[in-house]
């Protein structure tokens, strides 16, 4: 199978976005995060609000590609022992280590937690509960804050590799025909449907959560687009469709976000609104994010399948980069938001604080340790294998 550059390029693209967006939730206003600027913009509201509809959907719609590249031509058994190496060990060595000191600024910046980085691991260790509200996930004594994403990526992986006898059936093979026979408009509309109904059905009495367990709404949502990307993995002809596609998906995309942008604008604020704009809404909403999908993957197919110099680097550093990010973002931003250094020193300096200390100690330290590489997602080895379709996400 031929190494798809353009799904290497676009997964280091996908999370360097994250790193931006947890930046920008520094300084975006009504939005609480860890750590709060006193330089807060609202206007950066209306941008984070469009990329926040999308984002992780992105991420795990590439993981579904990922994911079908890895299977391919791989035992069940034997995929699952590597993924459970390479996601549940990262996974556990950054709530036990990389994680711990998000809460610890946070608490101390809430008043709860009294200053003492040794003094607070002492007591976070034993996993009691906090004071209410020192930290995003006191009740729990501990949190995985950023680290969601690789518990519901293991989730949905273990269920993929379950559902494999039933994919294998003359039904299974039925839908996901169903799935890959799409074209043209039906291709841009048809799959957001789903994510509809999911809107309309789950959000109201599942709002998001990230605790894996009350999350069915963002389950639902998550595990249908990585679904997709499964599915899509190995449909050239699909692939071709939506590179054929990418220009109509790309105008239909800015004219649903741009209408719904001007009704949640225009609702905003109000308590109730009626059922009727209440879906149109929702309605708008799913279509700019599949849509937004289609012309993300079509037009990178276009323009990024290629063997960039920078992409055998950006595959490898792309794992630890997003396991070491918001832990250095929001303890630079602990450090530096008291000295009010300004509205255009401190986001400079904590944005090129973060690329430099995960520059640093990816590629100074955690690739070239052989115990290290592991906990960060890697391969033992040094040298990662560029042939291969592995990828760490």
């Amino acid at each position: 199978m031929n190494r798809r550059h353009d799904i290497d390029a676009l997964r280091a693209l996908a999370f360097g976005l994250l790193i931006l967006y947890h930046l920008s939730m520094l300084y975006v206003t009504e939005w609480s995060w860890h750590v709060k600027s006193s330089y807060l913009s609202e206007a950066l509201q209306i941008p984070m609000l469009m990329l926040n509809r999308w984002r992780m959907d992105l991420i795990f719609l590439i993981s579904g590609i990922s994911t079908a590249f890895l299977m391919h031509n791989t035992r069940i058994g034997d995929f699952l022992r590597q993924r459970n190496w390479r996601l549940l060990l990262p996974l556990a060595f950054g709530i036990v280590v990389v994680v711990p000191i998000q809460p610890y600024c946070e608490g101390v910046v809430n008043g709860v937690v009294q200053p003492g980085f040794v003094d607070f691991l002492a007591r976070y260790y034993t996993a009691a509960p906090w004071p209410e509200n020192a930290f995003a996930g006191w009740q729990h004594g501990y949190t995985w804050n950023h680290l969601w994403y690789l518990a519901y990526l293991w989730c949905y992986t273990l269920l993929m590799a379950l559902l494999q006898p039933a994919l294998a059936t003359r039904a299974g093979q039925r839908l996901q025909a169903a799935f890959t026979g799409l074209r043209g408009t039906k291709l841009l509309l048809l799959p957001a449907l789903p994510l509809l109904l999911y809107t309309v059905v789950l959000q109201p009495h599942f709002p998001g959560t990230n605790d894996l367990i009350h999350d069915w709404y963002m389950h639902a949502v998550y595990f249908t687009v990585f679904a997709y990307g499964w599915c899509l993995a190995r449909s050239d002809a699909l692939w071709a469709e939506l590179l054929r596609l990418r220009k109509p998906a790309l105008g239909l995309a800015l004219g649903m976000g741009a209408i719904y942008l001007a009704l949640v604008l225009r609702f905003k604020g109000d308590e109730e609104v009626s059922t009727a704009t209440q879906w149109l809404i929702w309605t708008l909403r799913n279509v700019y994010v599949w849509t937004t999908l289609c012309s993300i993957l079509g037009w990178s197919y276009a323009l990024l399948n290629r063997p960039f110099r920078w992409l055998p680097w950006a595959t490898e550093a792309v794992y630890p980069w997003y396991v070491l990010h918001q832990s250095l973002t929001v303890l630079l931003a602990y450090w530096l938001v008291p000295l009010h250094i300004g509205p255009v020193a401190e986001p400079l300096l904590v944005g090129v604080g973060t690329v430099l200390g995960c520059w640093i100690l990816t590629s100074g330290l955690i690739v070239r340790t052989p115990w290290l590489r592991p906990l960060f997602g890697l391969k033992p080895h040094h040298r990662a294998d560029t042939r291969a379709m592995a990828s760490p996400a």
